[in-house]
């Protein structure tokens, strides 16, 4: 069965370009963001993996191993099994640090540039057979559908074959397709999308093929086993590879793929592999792996019972053409297309980024003013186009000597050379560079010497010089030279590790891999002051435009303002500038540039520990901790919750000055939340903490007392404490080098107020011992006007003149309970007064007399609205001096020409007088103090303060109550009321006449 080759040619660019229409699509947002950031997406994009060799060459694995093929999917699937163990830690690594490829990944950790160059070439040279082997299968296999019409492409004279001009133009038009929608990063993010189909595709058409092997070459599962019953010699090939333990090798050759090649890690470790997203992975992946398994062996004995003539590698379509089926071909053909095709994609795209980041950009100093995303999109571009030139070059240099199984065997024993530096990246920190490179070049020689040079010259052995010994070389001794090589680099970077020196900087950067350590989380002071100063020294290296950018990125990932100054925050811009540089430029060129332009202080002390990176990552790992280390985190919690709800404001600072607790008290006293001030400085605060706290933590002073500041227009007074940290060592005791001090602030300011009323009190008491004195000496003199008057009044004929004694007498009586009530008011303990019922409309108007009297003061006009039936029990002139007080009070508050209005009523057995004014009224800061003795918010001179006080003592006496409303008129927020509430006697007191009694005032 034959099909033509513009259509089969046409079928494979549709399927092409459709796969990159997803990835468009998906960049673009037009796929809804939950199917794109589902984790299936991500399980299934991990099926990238499963290359052309997975689809064709697989089936000659599973003929020369038998069992033993099911070691690449036991190996792959292995390392997602174990995920939480082998990927996460990698996983959260590269996320943290950007870390887009194993190359970035050694150069973090073995802290050397040279580890980067290296990863790179033998990383190149590991992939350009796997990139070949998908080249020649796509060829090959478009060959053998449209064998008629191909032989007429061939260029006989020049010696280019049909299969060669097939590979080319396969090559280029994928080159194109790559480089416009894999270039960018935006549109990178697409990519995964579109290897999802890819696999979907690819499982679908091998589970088809697969089940035609079953059902429609056998007849069903019955009929399989009577063909393998019949031909027991297939029974026996399963076993014999595993007999002679070739299996074994092929366990540890794959087992590395998932993390050691460049484009499976970028998918399976780089892209969005989040812990849950893993965990996903850990049993979906597998899944997935154990499905394109199922089909290999049924397709394998189909093959052999249809007796078909094409090379065993080449099964899984050789099959579905026995079988006449257009349509099934066809989907073979695709699947077989969607599986070289991601894999080439995501290669060639690994392969440049490596390329571009630690050999072409580091070897020069990157400065632009122009649009340097531009220029590293074309760069990028070219780099892609010469992946793909380089893999068909070697396509072309191996002219098809080798299968499609021994290509790929000859990329994963490569790719294994990588395994024991990436272990050593989470699991040995002792690990270092010098052991590194030393074995990954002594395992890849190796490989290179056995294999890979054999392949290219076609060699199967040599003869050593002046002997007759036959060394063998080539595929044939693969198990051999991969069990040497990799012996060899694991011995020499073990034993160079622990024989040579490991330097500060591989040590930091293995601790910072570790996620067990943490003891060298140091807190180094930038040489920078705020985020204005990243923008203008990155914009030397990046341009003015493009360092913009970068810096508000990151300002935007961190969730930081424009203006940051903390140093701990300006840390972490430059952590996640470099980490956003890597993904952009490289790992090395991103080191050099942050380096260069935002480097560390260099200081004679040592570093500080970096509190917050400590506690920071100890609330990551938190349920991953057991046994002691459990323990200690949760006494860990149990201190700085104790210091974060102590009742005492808290402040601790580093030997460098910056904050590193600012618990609740702190908040509530300031009103300055631990967010904005944490990994700050003291000279950050506003006043009048600045000052404050500044000026007591530069002195020698252990304690200040009775600070007072100014906080809301109030007087606060705080007492302040420092501590510093001390250790003991050999006898002697010294400050802590790292953070060492502690302040306390203690708010006295109710203590310093009661202090103070304590003051007032013996002050009145003062008053009370001088009023005894007083009311003797004043009462003599009163006692002779009294008589005088008395004497007047019956002596004149004149009734003036007796009004006038009359009124003089009345006076010297109200001085006489002026006085004793003095007395009574400066002595605790309430007086007895003589109860009597009292006229209150002849008590008002008493008071508003009085107040007529003095024209010095505001002018106003009182209304006396009191009933004149209304009475309640009390003492006459005790109350007159309750009513001059309010009146008095809201003619000082009402503006001049006001009018005051006092309304009297029964309400809730009590009698009620109400007195309103036209003032501005109470302000809420000063009610609750108005009732205090000595407050008063008139100009000094103008009054005492005892007003009021004396007002609630009489009221207080009567049994009744003082109410306050403010404002009186809330029409206009103006006014204030005080209502005098005097309780009745249940003898009918109220009104002479019960038939005037009020339930309500009176208007």
């Amino acid at each position: 069965m034959g099909f033509e080759l513009t259509h089969i040619a046409l079928i494979g660019v549709a399927y092409i370009a459709a796969l990159f229409f997803v990835a468009f699509a998906t960049s673009k947002g037009w796929l809804p963001s939950r199917w794109v950031r589902h984790p299936l997406i991500y399980v299934l994009s991990l099926g990238v993996s499963m290359s052309a060799w997975t689809f064709y060459g697989i089936v000659d694995l599973a003929w020369q191993y038998g069992y033993g093929v099911l070691a690449y999917y036991l190996g792959t699937g292995a390392m997602f099994l174990f995920a939480p163990v082998a990927l996460e830690p990698l996983a959260r690594l590269a996320q943290r640090y950007q870390l887009t490829s194993p190359a970035d990944l050694l150069v973090f950790r073995y802290h050397s540039r040279e580890a980067g160059t290296l990863a790179t070439l033998f990383m190149l040279l590991a992939l350009l057979p796997l990139i070949a082997l998908q080249i020649q299968a796509v060829a090959e296999t478009l060959a053998l559908l449209s064998r008629d019409s191909v032989a007429a492409l061939g260029l006989a004279e020049s010696g280019v074959t049909s299969k060669n001009l097939i590979a080319f133009f396969y090559c280029v038009l994928l080159a194109v397709f790559t480089s416009m929608y894999g270039a960018t990063r935006e549109r990178r993010a697409g990519l995964s999308s579109a290897m999802a189909l890819e696999s979907v595709v690819k499982l679908v058409a091998l589970l088809a093929v697969g089940g035609y092997a079953i059902y429609g070459v056998f007849g069903g599962f019955n009929g399989l086993d009577q063909w393998l019953t019949r031909n027991p010699d297939m029974q026996q090939l399963l076993y014999t590879p595993i007999k002679q333990g070739s299996s074994h090798t092929l366990l540890l050759v794959f087992i590395a793929t998932a993390v050691a090649m460049p484009h499976i890690f970028y998918l399976s470790v780089a892209e969005r592999a989040a812990a849950k997203t893993l965990r996903h992975a850990s049993w979906g992946f597998p899944l997935f792996l154990l499905l394109m398994a199922l089909p290999i062996f049924p397709i394998m004995w189909a093959g052999f019972a249809l007796d078909v003539a094409e090379p065993v590698q080449y099964f899984a379509l050789a099959v579905p053409r026995a079988s006449g089926s257009a349509a099934l071909t066809t989907l073979a053909f695709i699947g077989g297309l969607s599986a070289a095709t991601g894999a080439l994609v995501m290669m060639t795209l690994a392969l440049s980024t490596m390329v571009m980041n630690h050999w072409l950009l580091p070897g020069t100093r990157w400065h632009s003013e122009d649009n340097m995303y531009r220029q590293l999109v074309w760069l990028r571009r070219a780099l892609v186009a010469a992946m793909f030139l380089a893999g068909f070059g070697f396509y072309l240099l191996l002219n098809n000597r080798l299968s499609l199984s021994d290509l790929a065997l000859l990329a994963f024993i490569a790719s294994l050379q990588f395994l024991p530096g990436i272990f050593a990246v989470i699991h040995w920190p002792q690990g270092n560079r010098r052991g590194f490179i030393a074995g990954l070049l002594a395992g890849m020689c190796i490989w290179a010497g056995g294999l890979l040079l054999p392949a290219i010259f076609g060699l199967s052995g040599i003869t050593l010089p002046g002997t007759d010994i036959q060394i063998p070389l080539g595929m044939s001794i693969w198990t051999r030279v991969t069990t040497l090589s990799l012996a060899i680099n694991v011995l020499l970077f073990v034993g160079l590790s622990l024989l040579t020196r490991t330097t500060s900087l591989e040590q930091y950067a293995a601790d910072l891999c570790s996620d067990e350590t943490l003891s060298q989380a140091l807190r180094l002071e930038l040489d920078v002051q705020s985020a204005a100063e990243f923008r203008l020294r990155l914009s030397d290296s990046l341009g003015a435009a493009t360092a913009n950018q970068e810096v508000n990125r990151a300002l935007r990932q961190l969730d930081l303002p424009d203006d940051e100054r903390r140093p701990y925050a300006l840390r972490q811009l430059r952590d996640k500038l470099e980490a956003n540089l890597s993904g952009l430029l490289g790992r090395v060129l991103a080191g050099q540039i942050i380096d260069r332009h935002f480097p560390f202080k260099d200081s004679d002390q040592p570093a500080n520990k970096d509190i917050h990176l400590i506690e920071t990552r100890l609330s990551r790992y938190k349920n991953q901790l057991t046994g002691l280390a459990a323990e200690l985190n949760s006494l860990r919690l149990y201190h700085r919750q104790m210091l974060e709800e102590l009742p005492l404001a808290a402040c601790s600072l580093g030997r460098d000055g910056e904050i590193l607790l600012w618990n609740y008290a702190m908040q509530d006293l300031t009103g300055v939340t631990a967010a904005e001030v944490l990994g700050s400085k003291l000279d950050y605060l506003a006043e009048p903490w600045r000052a404050l706290l500044t000026e007591f933590a530069d002195s020698t002073e252990a304690s200040r007392f009775k600070q007072q500041v100014q906080l809301g227009g109030n007087s606060h007074w705080l007492n302040l404490h420092k501590t510093r940290l001390k250790s003991s060592r050999g006898g002697r005791s010294r400050v802590e080098r790292g953070d060492a001090q502690m302040l306390l602030l203690e708010d006295i300011t109710e203590t310093q107020v009661l202090e103070q009323e304590l003051m007032h009190s013996e002050r009145l008491a003062s008053v009370g011992r001088l009023a005894a004195g007083v009311a003797h000496e004043v009462g003599n003199p009163v006692t002779g006007i009294a008589c005088l008057a008395q004497n007047l009044h019956f002596e004149s004929d004149s009734s003036d003149v007796r009004d006038t004694a009359d009124q003089i007498i009345s006076q010297t009586q109200r001085i006489s309970r002026i006085v004793h009530s003095l007395v009574n008011f400066s002595h605790s303990g309430s007086q007895e007064t003589q109860r009597a019922p009292v006229d209150l409309y002849a008590c008002v108007q008493e008071a508003v007399q009085l107040l007529s009297l003095q024209r010095d003061k505001t002018q106003v006009t009182f209304d006396n609205a009191v009933p004149t039936d209304l009475f309640a029990p009390g003492d006459n002139q005790r109350l007159i001096q309750v009513f001059i007080n309010l009146l008095s009070n809201a003619r000082d508050a009402s503006p001049d020409g006001g009018r005051i209005r006092v309304d009297g009523y029964i309400a809730r057995g009590c009698a009620c007088i109400a007195v309103t004014d036209d003032g501005p009224g109470i302000s809420a800061e000063h009610r609750e103090r108005i009732l205090e003795p000595f407050f008063t918010t008139k100009e000094p001179g103008q009054g005492t303060g005892l007003g009021l006080a004396m007002v609630y003592s009489i009221v207080e006496e009567h049994d009744g109550q003082l109410e306050l409303i403010s404002p009186a008129h809330p029409d206009t927020g103006r006014g204030a009321k005080f209502i005098v509430q005097l309780p009745l006697e249940q003898t009918g007191l109220g009104t002479r006449d019960s038939g005037l009694g009020r339930a309500g005032p009176q208007e």
